[in-house]
C-alpha cells in the first residue's frame, strides 16, 4: 500500500535525522516530502556545523494534513526552536493527531509538539536537554533509545536511528491510531 509521508523541517535540522529516515521510507515505496515553511531549499546542520541544501517539496502554504498518511519531526536545535513558533507549521502539526495519524519524532523535534500542545499524557522520550520541557507539558519522560504510545514515536539522538526508524515504519503501517488524539 502506497503512503505519503510529510517531514517538517527548516534552515539548522539534523542531517541524519532527516536523511535516514526519508531513506528508509523510500525503500518502503513510500512518497516522503520535504515541507518546509520555506520554498526552494533548506540547510542542514550535520553535528558540527552547516551541512547539505535539501529541496523543499511542498511549502506549508502548499499542503494540508489530510493529504499525507504520517508525520516525522527531524531535531536539529535550530529547526524546532524555528518550527515551535510558527503558527502554521503548529497547526499542521495538531492536524495530524486530529486525525489520528502517526507522527514520529526525534532529538529536539518533540518541542515542536510541546508548542502545538498534543503531549500532555504521552509517555515520550526526547534529547536529555528538553526532557523537562517536556514533564513540563505534561508528558511522562523516560530516557529509552526509542519509545511509542498511540501511533507517536519518539527518540533521543541520531545514535537511536536504526530503533526509531523501525517503530516509525512499524506504526506508520498500522495506519490511524484510535489513540492518536490531542
Amino acid at each position: 500500500m502506497s503512503k505519503k509521508i510529510a517531514i517538517l523541517v527548516t534552515n539548522g535540522f539534523e542531517e541524519s535525522e532527516l536523511q535516514s529516515p526519508k531513506e528508509h521510507l523510500e525503500q518502503q515505496g513510500w512518497t516522503a516530502h520535504i515541507v518546509s515553511p520555506e520554498s526552494g531549499t533548506i540547510r542542514s546542520w550535520a553535528e558540527k556545523d552547516w551541512g547539505k541544501d535539501y529541496r523543499v517539496d511542498k511549502t506549508l502554504d502548499e499542503v494540508t494534513a489530510s493529504e499525507y498518511d504520517a508525520l516525522v519531526l527531524p531535531g536539529g536545535v535550530i529547526n524546532p526552536d524555528q518550527l515551535r513558533t510558527n503558527g502554521q507549521a503548529l497547526s499542521f502539526v495538531r492536524d495530524f493527531f486530529i486525525q489520528n495519524k502517526p507522527v514520529a519524532a526525534i532529538c529536539h523535534g518533540p518541542q515542536v509538539l510541546i508548542n502545538a500542545k498534543v503531549v500532555n499524557g504521552r509517555s515520550m522520550t526526547s534529547v536529555k536537554s528538553i526532557s523537562k520541557d517536556l514533564i513540563n507539558a505534561g508528558a511522562h519522560w523516560e530516557d529509552k533509545e526509542v519509545m511509542v504510545d498511540n501511533g507517536l514515536v519518539t527518540s533521543r539522538a541520531p545514535k537511536d536511528l536504526p530503533a526509531f526508524n523501525a517503530k516509525m515504519i512499524e506504526e506508520f503501517k498500522e495506519g490511524k491510531h484510535a489513540g492518536q488524539v490531542l
